[in-house]
Protein backbone atom coordinates (compact mmCIF):
# COMPACT_ATOMS: atom_id res chain seq x y z
CA UNK A 1 0.00 0.00 0.00
CA UNK A 2 1.21 3.34 -0.50
CA UNK A 3 -0.49 6.95 -0.31
CA UNK A 4 -1.79 8.06 -3.39
CA UNK A 5 -3.26 11.28 -2.98
CA UNK A 6 -4.50 13.79 -0.66
CA UNK A 7 -7.89 15.40 -1.26
CA UNK A 8 -8.57 18.52 0.64
CA UNK A 9 -12.20 20.78 0.53
CA UNK A 10 -10.74 24.33 0.29
CA UNK A 11 -13.21 28.02 0.11
CA UNK A 12 -11.60 29.19 -3.30
CA UNK A 13 -10.41 26.97 -6.39
CA UNK A 14 -9.02 30.54 -7.89
CA UNK A 15 -7.08 31.22 -4.76
CA UNK A 16 -5.66 27.66 -4.06
CA UNK A 17 -5.17 26.88 -7.63
CA UNK A 18 -2.62 30.51 -7.43
CA UNK A 19 -0.96 29.32 -4.45
CA UNK A 20 -0.02 25.60 -4.73
CA UNK A 21 1.41 26.68 -8.18
CA UNK A 22 2.93 29.56 -8.26
CA UNK A 23 4.49 29.08 -4.13
CA UNK A 24 4.88 24.77 -4.41
CA UNK A 25 5.00 23.96 -8.20
CA UNK A 26 2.02 21.97 -8.46
CA UNK A 27 0.75 21.70 -12.19
CA UNK A 28 -2.51 21.62 -13.35
CA UNK A 29 -3.73 18.13 -14.70
CA UNK A 30 -7.89 18.09 -14.55
CA UNK A 31 -10.40 20.04 -14.11
CA UNK A 32 -13.85 18.72 -13.41
CA UNK A 33 -16.78 20.89 -12.01
CA UNK A 34 -15.64 21.67 -8.45
CA UNK A 35 -12.27 20.02 -8.66
CA UNK A 36 -9.13 20.59 -9.40
CA UNK A 37 -6.57 17.58 -9.61
CA UNK A 38 -3.26 18.93 -9.49
CA UNK A 39 0.33 17.29 -9.53
CA UNK A 40 4.14 16.92 -9.20
CA UNK A 41 5.09 14.43 -11.53
CA UNK A 42 4.13 11.19 -13.48
CA UNK A 43 0.84 10.65 -10.93
CA UNK A 44 -2.38 11.32 -12.54
CA UNK A 45 -2.61 14.04 -9.20
CA UNK A 46 -0.96 14.07 -5.86
CA UNK A 47 -3.29 16.88 -4.29
CA UNK A 48 -7.42 16.85 -5.34
CA UNK A 49 -8.92 20.42 -4.78
CA UNK A 50 -12.50 20.55 -4.09
CA UNK A 51 -14.10 23.64 -3.83
CA UNK A 52 -16.96 24.19 -1.07
CA UNK A 53 -18.31 27.82 -0.50
CA UNK A 54 -20.65 26.14 2.65
CA UNK A 55 -17.81 24.74 4.49
CA UNK A 56 -16.81 25.70 7.80
CA UNK A 57 -13.06 27.05 7.78
CA UNK A 58 -10.59 24.97 9.52
CA UNK A 59 -9.15 26.16 12.47
CA UNK A 60 -6.74 24.76 15.00
CA UNK A 61 -9.63 22.99 17.21
CA UNK A 62 -10.64 21.31 14.61
CA UNK A 63 -10.24 17.33 14.50
CA UNK A 64 -8.49 15.79 11.17
CA UNK A 65 -5.95 17.17 8.83
CA UNK A 66 -2.91 18.70 11.63
CA UNK A 67 -0.45 19.14 7.88
CA UNK A 68 0.54 17.65 4.78
CA UNK A 69 4.31 17.11 4.23
CA UNK A 70 6.36 17.37 0.74
CA UNK A 71 9.86 16.17 0.73
CA UNK A 72 12.68 17.99 -1.49
CA UNK A 73 15.85 16.30 -2.14
CA UNK A 74 18.24 19.58 -1.82
CA UNK A 75 19.12 22.37 0.48
CA UNK A 76 18.69 24.92 -2.69
CA UNK A 77 14.49 23.21 -3.12
CA UNK A 78 14.44 23.90 0.74
CA UNK A 79 15.59 27.63 0.45
CA UNK A 80 13.77 28.28 -2.54
CA UNK A 81 10.30 27.12 -0.68
CA UNK A 82 11.55 29.64 2.21
CA UNK A 83 12.22 32.49 -0.79
CA UNK A 84 8.63 31.92 -1.62
CA UNK A 85 7.21 32.14 1.34
CA UNK A 86 8.97 35.64 2.34
CA UNK A 87 8.41 37.19 -1.10
CA UNK A 88 4.73 36.41 -0.50
CA UNK A 89 4.49 37.54 2.70
CA UNK A 90 3.01 33.83 4.04
CA UNK A 91 4.09 33.09 7.55
CA UNK A 92 6.03 30.48 8.41
CA UNK A 93 7.98 28.60 10.84
CA UNK A 94 11.33 26.53 10.89
CA UNK A 95 12.28 23.39 13.07
CA UNK A 96 14.92 21.05 13.03
CA UNK A 97 13.24 17.52 14.32
CA UNK A 98 16.93 16.30 14.04
CA UNK A 99 16.39 13.94 11.22
CA UNK A 100 14.90 16.31 9.40
CA UNK A 101 14.45 20.27 8.79
CA UNK A 102 11.21 21.41 8.39
CA UNK A 103 9.49 24.82 7.32
CA UNK A 104 6.19 24.75 8.70
CA UNK A 105 2.71 27.11 6.90
CA UNK A 106 -0.75 27.17 6.28
CA UNK A 107 -2.52 26.87 2.33
CA UNK A 108 -4.98 30.03 1.94
CA UNK A 109 -8.04 27.61 3.92
CA UNK A 110 -5.00 27.21 6.93
CA UNK A 111 -4.71 23.46 5.77
CA UNK A 112 -0.81 22.67 7.19
CA UNK A 113 1.42 21.97 5.20
CA UNK A 114 5.20 21.27 5.62
CA UNK A 115 8.03 20.90 3.50
CA UNK A 116 10.90 18.88 4.83
CA UNK A 117 14.21 17.78 4.37
CA UNK A 118 15.61 14.48 5.19
CA UNK A 119 18.64 14.72 7.08
CA UNK A 120 18.99 11.01 8.03
CA UNK A 121 20.74 9.98 4.75
CA UNK A 122 23.12 12.39 5.77
CA UNK A 123 24.12 11.28 9.55
CA UNK A 124 22.75 8.30 11.80
CA UNK A 125 19.97 10.00 13.40
CA UNK A 126 17.11 9.07 15.59
CA UNK A 127 14.12 11.53 16.77
CA UNK A 128 13.80 11.33 19.89
CA UNK A 129 10.59 13.51 20.12
CA UNK A 130 12.32 17.11 20.68
CA UNK A 131 12.43 19.78 17.88
CA UNK A 132 15.25 22.56 18.00
CA UNK A 133 14.96 25.72 16.41
CA UNK A 134 16.34 26.25 12.99
CA UNK A 135 18.04 29.33 11.76
CA UNK A 136 16.14 31.24 8.79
Amino acid sequence: MKLNHIHLKISSLKKSEAFYINILGFKVRERVGPFLFLHLGEEHHALALQERDDANPVDENTLGLYHFALEVQTKKEFQEIMKKLKENNIDYGLIDHVISKAIYFSDPDNNGIEIMIDTRKQKDQIWKGKNLPLEN
